[in-house]
């Protein structure tokens, strides 16, 4: 079995993964986030086999949420968007400073940032502009 592939996407109007979970909480109670994209991944299946949506705050890769699935959703407009459908829980990752892009973007696993071990998740993220820093130094 192949590795799985990633979206990777920025984050706009969240602080930090703390900001985006309850962003998220608010907005979709239990139920499993969703984040619509005009655009449909041609690589369905390899997103599918296990991948997630990398999120940038700030400049920063701080967070991963697994892809759960991929749904059609028509738009009030008529026009048929993607929705990432994400399992809830935010995975706190390696920090790893990205210039802005549009839209979202494919990341090969090899490329991705390793999670933060579990004993570093429940601790307060730094904030961005140190993080990115430190990341810039290779010391993330």
């Amino acid at each position: 079995m192949s590795a799985p592939l990633h979206l990777i996407k920025l984050c706009v109007g969240a602080e930090g993964p703390a900001d985006l979970a309850a962003w998220q909480a608010q907005r979709f109670g239990d139920a499993p986030a969703r984040h619509v994209t005009r655009m449909w991944p041609r690589r369905e299946a390899e997103l599918l086999a296990g991948g997630s949506i990398y999120w940038v705050f700030k400049g920063v890769l701080l967070a991963r949420q697994r892809l759960l699935s991929l749904d059609r959703q028509e738009g009030e407009d008529g026009i048929v968007r993607c929705a990432l459908v994400l399992d809830r829980q935010l995975v706190p990752v390696t920090a790893v400073p990205r210039r802005p892009f549009q839209g979202w973007r494919y990341l090969d696993d090899r490329d991705a940032p390793p999670d933060l071990p579990a004993m570093r998740g429940s601790e307060e993220p730094l904030p961005a502009a140190i993080a990115a820093a430190l990341a810039e130094m290779g010391l993330r």
